[in-house]
């Protein structure tokens, strides 16, 4: 306060002096106009003219000494800053040597923190995920440390803001060397953890290689399945499909006659490929192959039962049998097993003089199917 005081008064002093010179001055002028005026009229309009320079003069004169005025008061002012600056300077040049002396060892932590990290990326290659978050780590370090070494050449040219400066500096460091710490935790765990993905990314590496060639042999197998099931396909696709079941008739007993009778199975339950004809009770073989025939034949009155096989009106097999008592009935049953061409016929003759019997029970029957093509 007190030398704010002083400056107002300073201030007051000049302004004094300024207005007693520029009165003083005008008077002169005056004085001098009034005793020359008489012998030199002719020149007024020359002086009148001086005196409008003379004015503007003296009103430059006054503002250039308000500047003076204002320049030593901003001087002196500047100067007392200027002295509590040199003392802030001086201690913060301490705490420049002190922040450099850090600085340094900061930047060869971070150089010897640059070093472990290369080697750490060099290892980290196989790992994506990892390479991906250490170099994010590593730019954001490299980014602050910039910023920090940035701040420290800041610090040596402008005196200024030195203060504000080194203090934000100093809480940066701070932070850079406790996040450096942690960087350092953090690359120790991501080494620890890197040996383990690689013994792990070893192993199932192997039992890849394995499966692979399981793979291999599986789509080899697979290819050679589906090109068997597919001839198989076709196979069954073109392959025809016979089979017959009959039964004789539901009007009884049929003979014995005095000549050989064709047997008409008339009651048809099964006739897959329509091969047998119920009008005329022959198979007729559609396909080359080998065909499974069977037939049964019951009698329940006394007398011969039986009947003969014929293939192309061939006769390859005659089964009989005697029944001495009309109180107890038989049968009897046999198969045969033929390879016959297309358009070959099979059907059942009953002989002269033997009897067969058949009603709604289904005793005697004649079926047959083919159990491969030729």
């Amino acid at each position: 306060m007190r030398v704010v005081v002083g400056l107002l008064l300073l201030l007051l002093g000049l302004c004094g002096s300024g207005a007693q010179g520029e009165a003083g001055g005008l008077g002169e002028v005056a004085e001098i106009n009034q005793n020359t005026d008489p012998k030199h009229a002719a020149e007024e309009s020359t002086e009148q003219t001086t005196k409008q320079t003379t004015c503007d003069i003296w009103t430059e004169l006054r503002a250039l000494r308000d500047m003076v005025v204002e320049q030593k008061v901003h001087m002196e002012l500047l100067q007392r800053e200027n002295s509590v600056q040199a003392t802030e300077l001086l201690s913060l040049e301490s705490r420049l040597t002190s922040s450099e002396s850090k600085t340094s060892d900061l930047e060869k932590e971070n150089a010897d923190l640059q070093t472990r990290l290369s080697s750490s990326e060099s290892e980290l290659l196989i790992s994506k995920s990892r390479i991906d978050q250490l170099e994010r780590e590593n730019a954001d370090l490299q980014t602050r440390l910039s910023s920090s070494e940035s701040r420290i050449d800041q610090l040596e040219t402008e005196n200024a803001v030195q203060a504000t400066e080194l203090t934000s500096l100093g809480t940066r460091l701070t932070a850079t060397e406790s996040k450096t710490s942690d960087l350092e935790k953090e690359n120790a765990d991501l080494q620890t953890r890197l040996s383990s993905s690689e013994s792990r990314i070893d192993q199932l590496e192997r039992e890849n290689a394995v499966q692979a060639t399981e793979l291999v042999s599986l789509e080899s197998r697979l290819t050679s399945s589906e090109s068997k099931t597919s001839d198989l396909e076709k196979e069954n696709a073109e392959k025809p499909k016979v089979a017959f079941y009959t039964a004789l008739t539901d009007a009884g007993t049929l003979g014995p006659y005095n000549t050989d009778i064709t047997l008409k199975y008339s009651k048809v339950f099964t006739n897959i490929g329509n091969a047998y004809n119920p009008s005329t009770g022959f198979f007729t073989a559609p396909v080359k192959g080998v065909y499974y025939l069977q037939f049964t034949v019951f009698g329940c009155s006394a007398g011969h039962i039986g009947v003969r096989v014929y293939k192309n009106n061939q006769r390859i097999m005659h089964n009989w049998e005697h029944n001495n008592n009309d109180y107890f009935p038989e049968y009897f049953t046999n198969s045969l097993v033929l390879e016959l061409t297309a358009g070959d016929e099979i059907h059942l003759v009953l002989p002269s003089g033997h009897s067969i019997y058949d009603n709604s029970d289904n005793y005697s029957t004649f079926s047959g199917s083919l159990l491969f093509t030729l």
